[in-house]
């Protein structure tokens, strides 16, 4: 058995056993390894769409805006600086689109306010609006004054702006109407003890000036309507904006 290990034939049938094991195992774990070859992720870019430009519309100084009380205030308790909220009721149109939102807030501020006297004179609240919030978010600062929304009051265009007529720069006030009518709309012409009720914003001089002696508390209850005139022009987003 040993001598036919030592023929130059059984040496050449080994070396050429192990060449083919050494090529086996050198072939082999390639082939497996480029089976297995990662892939390779192609990188992707984020495309950022540029938000088109925001187009404003502007509310011009006079434009009524309708709102509905959110609380009670009375010229009995009211102070100065005194700060309360309303709700808008229709919505408003600046170039034919709509620009505040139905159901939007308008903060109001108390800036003058007297008691009812024992003289029979009737208590008044004279206020001013300060800013307005959208249910989108949007925030602006107004400058806006109390004014009646009846429809014999304001003014109306072909686009459904709104706007006020001229009050002859007296002051609108809430003036004491008692517990059947609640606190009125009114035009105080000038100031001081003679002031007298101004016609035509609320009331007639005659029906006004009579409620204005009786002496009741200006009493501005949760629910009442009327409209915030603004002073100056605003500018907005059409509504669907945010």
């Amino acid at each position: 058995m040993k001598a036919q290990f030592n023929s130059p034939l059984s040496r050449f049938t080994v070396g050429l056993l192990v060449l083919v094991a050494l090529v086996i195992s050198t072939v082999v774990p390639a082939l497996g390894q480029s089976k297995r070859r990662p892939r390779l992720r192609r990188s992707t870019r984020a495309v950022v769409k540029k938000a088109p430009p925001v187009t404003y519309y502007t509310l011009n100084s006079g434009q009524v805006i309708r709102v509905r009380m959110n609380q009670t205030i009375s010229s009995e308790t009211a102070r100065v600086g005194d700060r309360f909220t309303t709700t808008v009721v229709d919505p408003v149109y600046a170039g034919g689109l709509e620009v505040i939102l139905a159901g939007s807030s308008i903060v109001g501020q108390v800036r003058n306010v007297k008691r009812a006297s024992r003289q029979s004179k009737a208590g008044t609240i004279e206020v001013h609006f300060v800013s307005l919030r959208l249910p989108t978010g949007i925030a602006r600062a107004i400058n806006g004054d109390l004014t009646d929304a009846t429809s014999d009051n304001v003014n109306a265009d072909n686009e459904g702006e709104v706007s006020g007529k001229s009050a002859t720069k007296r002051n609108v006030v809430f003036i004491g109407g008692g517990a059947a009518t609640g606190a009125l709309i009114g035009a105080i012409a000038g100031g001081g003890k003679g002031a007298g009720i101004g016609a035509g914003v609320g009331a007639g001089l005659g029906v006004a000036g009579a409620l204005f002696s009786k002496g009741h508390e200006a009493v501005v209850k949760s629910g009442t309507v009327f409209g915030v005139v603004l002073n100056q022009n605003l500018s907005l987003p059409a509504a669907n904006i945010r």
